[in-house]
């Protein structure tokens, strides 16, 4: 069993800790470093919440979207 609120932490930290690099005037591409990753972390989160996980779940998805799409293309 995964733990929901993991991930969210490592956000908090990475924001907190981006933030503190712009307060305490790090170099401008450290903070740009910092904050690439906590962006990239986050749209990853997103993306991993909207897609299903189980591997069930996961091919019954890409067969519904490859379905969806071949009777799109047919019309």
């Amino acid at each position: 069993m995964t733990n929901s609120n993991r991930p969210v932490i490592y956000f908090v930290a990475t924001g907190t800790s981006t933030l503190a690099l712009a307060l305490l005037g790090a170099p401008w591409w450290l903070t740009v470093l910092a904050f690439t990753c906590l962006a990239l972390g986050l749209i990853v989160t997103a993306i991993q919440s909207v897609f299903p996980q189980d591997s069930d779940h996961r091919l019954a998805w890409w067969r519904a979207r490859w379905n969806h799409h071949h009777q799109r293309r047919q019309r």
